[in-house]
C-alpha cells in the first residue's frame, strides 16, 4: 500500500511453484514491520481465521494530507507495541501455518446476508481451484425481496465447465450460507476504462423456481404473515425462510 511507503510484505516464491487456479500469497513482514491480522475488535484472530491486515513500523505514512478524519479513521495507534501508529489496510487476510499471510479479500466488498458476515473471496477461491476455471466473481443480488449470492465464472479457453461440478465444489468445501444460490457460466468479466471490473454490467442472473401454492385456509394464512413480516412479494410454501430474508428477530414476530 502506498500508506506504507515501500513493500512492507514479500513471498519469496518456492523454485517450481506454479499457480493455475490459485492465488498467490503475500508473505511475511519484511525488516521491522509489524504484520498484524486482526478481528473487529482488534485481537489477532488465530491461524486460518480471517480479520483485517494491519501494517505497523517504519515506514507507515503520517497520515492524509488535509483529509483528519480519514487519517483517524485509517492510522490508528499500536495498542501492541506501545507506540507509533498502525495503518488499516481494508484487505482481509489470513495467517498460514508457517507464518504467510495469505489475502482473502477486500473489507469493503464484504457482503451481509442472513445475519452472516461472507467474504465473496473465500468463496471465489473455491472455484478457482479448479483448473478449468480463469477468473470468478461473487455478488449479493437482491430481487423481489430476497437477497442471494451469484457466482459469476469464466471458463478457461477450450475446457469443458458444468455448473453442477462448481456446485459440488462449493458445497463440499463451504457452509451452506455461503454457497451461491445461482452460478452463470460467462465468457468474459466486463472491465471499466480503469481494468477494473464493472459490477454493474454483469448479467443478471437467471432464477429458475416454481412457486408452491397454499392449500387451505392455514397455509394460506401464514403464507400471508410471512409475506408482512418479511415485506416480500409471490412466495410458495416451500420457500426456505432463510434465503427469503428471514431472521431471528423476524421469527419472533412471525410466531408472535
Amino acid at each position: 500500500p502506498t500508506e506504507t511507503i515501500m513493500t512492507p510484505m514479500i513471498w519469496k516464491i518456492p523454485a517450481g511453484t506454479r499457480f493455475e487456479g490459485a492465488v498467490a500469497p503475500i508473505g511475511r513482514g519484511v525488516g521491522d514491520r509489524r504484520i498484524y491480522v486482526l478481528d473487529a475488535d482488534l485481537a489477532p484472530v488465530p491461524v486460518g481465521v480471517i480479520g483485517e491486515i494491519y501494517i505497523g513500523g517504519s515506514g507507515v505514512a503520517r497520515g492524509y494530507l488535509g483529509q483528519p478524519e480519514l487519517t483517524a479513521d485509517r492510522f490508528i495507534p499500536d495498542p501492541f507495541s506501545g507506540s507509533g501508529r498502525l495503518y488499516k489496510s481494508g484487505d482481509l487476510g489470513r495467517w498460514r501455518e508457517d507464518g504467510i499471510v495469505e489475502f482473502a479479500g477486500r473489507v469493503d466488498h464484504q457482503i451481509k446476508l442472513r445475519g452472516f458476515r461472507i467474504e465473496p473471496g473465500e468463496i471465489e477461491a473455491v472455484l478457482r481451484a479448479d483448473p478449468r476455471v480463469a477468473e470468478a466473481v461473487v455478488l449479493l443480488h437482491n430481487e423481489g425481496g430476497r437477497s442471494f449470492l451469484v457466482a459469476y465464472v469464466v471458463p478457461r479457453e477450450g475446457e469443458a465447465l458444468s455448473v453442477t461440478d462448481l456446485r459440488r465444489a462449493t458445497v463440499a468445501a463451504l457452509p451452506d450460507y455461503m454457497v451461491p444460490q445461482t452460478i452463470m457460466l460467462i465468457d468474459a468479466l466486463p472491465m471499466g476504462p480503469n481494468s477494473k471490473l464493472d459490477r454493474a454490467a454483469l448479467p443478471a442472473p437467471r432464477i429458475e423456481r416454481a412457486l408452491v401454492p397454499p392449500v387451505g385456509e392455514k397455509e394460506t394464512a401464514i403464507l400471508s404473515v410471512w409475506q408482512d413480516i418479511l415485506d416480500i412479494g409471490e412466495i410458495g410454501v416451500t420457500e426456505n425462510f432463510f434465503e427469503i430474508g428471514g431472521q431471528s428477530l423476524a421469527a419472533v414476530r412471525i410466531v408472535s
